[in-house]
């Protein structure tokens, strides 16, 4: 059988915890960030584990992962 082929897009985004979790960082943080408050944008750097229902078609995605 081939190899499966890893979706670029979705290696560069997320990444699998040890625990089998999906990790992705958070949105918004990027550009027009003086209307947002400082504690908003603190709040951007950290990372997000993403929801059970999303994971499932993100490993997908991940064959390797």
């Amino acid at each position: 059988m081939p190899k499966l082929k890893t979706k670029k897009s979705v290696q560069k985004r997320f990444s699998v915890t040890k625990n089998g979790k999906v990790k992705r960082n958070k949105a918004f943080a990027n550009h027009i960030l003086t209307k947002k408050s400082s504690e908003r944008k603190r709040k951007f750097r950290k990372s997000a584990i993403t929801h059970k229902a999303d994971s499932k078609n993100i490993k997908a995605m991940l064959p390797y992962a």
